[in-house]
């Protein structure tokens, strides 16, 4: 008999976090479909969940989703309040290293390549949130492929 509760529990509070974060999918597909409107930006929306504005492809090298890129970025809230921001001259790392929705993102471009990404929480960092960065928080993301290395 205990064992059928204890299963019961556990079943339970799996289907519960699970429409937890389907809700929390939702609501930020709201916020970040609001943005575009109020912004007046055409992105595309990927299976995942991430929205990707091109506003220059790129002429250069493509990159995957392993690839060693320098990318300038700079990181806000939809609110318009920066979080974080590289130099000019751009930061380099391998797309395996960073947040899911960079990964994804980042290959939309080629070399030279700029535009933003707009990143649901569980593609950012999840409910639980990184340093200054809230849980469940939608993150926009300027950025420009420099080089794929």
């Amino acid at each position: 008999m205990k064992r059928l509760l204890f299963f019961a529990f556990v079943l339970l509070t799996a289907l519960s976090c699970k429409k937890d974060r389907r809700l929390q999918s939702e609501k930020d597909d709201e916020i970040i479909q609001q943005y575009i409107s109020d912004h007046g930006l055409t992105a595309t929306k990927t299976e995942s969940g991430l929205y990707v504005v091109i506003d220059t492809p790129g002429t250069g090298s493509s990159c995957s989703q392993y690839s060693n890129v320098k990318v300038s970025y700079k990181g806000y809230y939809t609110s318009g309040e920066v979080f974080d921001e590289s130099v000019a001259s751009g930061v380099t790392f391998n797309l395996q290293q960073v947040i899911a929705g960079w990964t994804e993102g980042i290959p939309y471009f080629k070399e030279g390549g700029e535009g933003m990404l707009l990143i649901p929480s569980r593609l950012g960092y999840g409910e639980k949130g990184s340093g200054s960065v809230p849980g469940n928080t939608v993150l926009i993301f300027d950025v420009k492929l420099i080089d794929v290395l």
